[in-house]
């Protein structure tokens, strides 16, 4: 299975707003400058977001962008679900019901657990995870 670069930039644009949610909204040219994605494909992606629920929007010069609920409460499953679909690795790995060999492919049972230890992976990660991961990894800079 490979993710896409609209999953991995639309991952790294909830990171960036769970990272910055106590500070409210933040505009999308400072994801795009943080990120270093362009501002038109964050749009894109953002109104993907928007329309799942999971990011809110407020238009207008103060305007900007949030998370609509907290960043523990967002997995990065639900962030991928939204942006690729089906996280299965073969179509068949959805269920029995999307192969008629299922019930004697030895190889069905394979992709059934390579998906379940991603969904595993993604659906215990959190986006409060990722930023606190974020934050150990880039430190403040107080020299002045």
């Amino acid at each position: 299975m490979k993710i896409s670069t609209k999953g991995r930039y639309g991952l790294r644009m909830m990171t960036d707003l769970a990272v910055y949610y106590d500070q409210g909204l933040v505009p999308l040219k400072e994801i795009a400058a943080r990120q270093e994605i362009s501002e038109k494909y964050l749009e894109q992606i953002m109104m993907q977001l928007n329309r799942s629920g999971l990011v809110r929007s407020v238009r207008g010069a103060q305007g900007g962008y949030s998370l609509s609920r907290p960043p523990k409460e967002i997995t990065v499953g639900m962030v991928l679900r939204v942006m690729e679909g089906s996280l299965a690795p073969v179509d068949c790995a959805d269920g029995p019901d999307g192969c008629s060999r299922a019930h004697a492919c030895v190889t069905f049972d394979v992709w059934k657990r390579l998906k379940e230890a991603i969904e595993q992976v993604v659906d215990t990660t959190t986006l409060e995870d990722l930023a606190m991961e974020y934050r150990r990894k880039n430190p403040p800079d107080y020299s002045i």
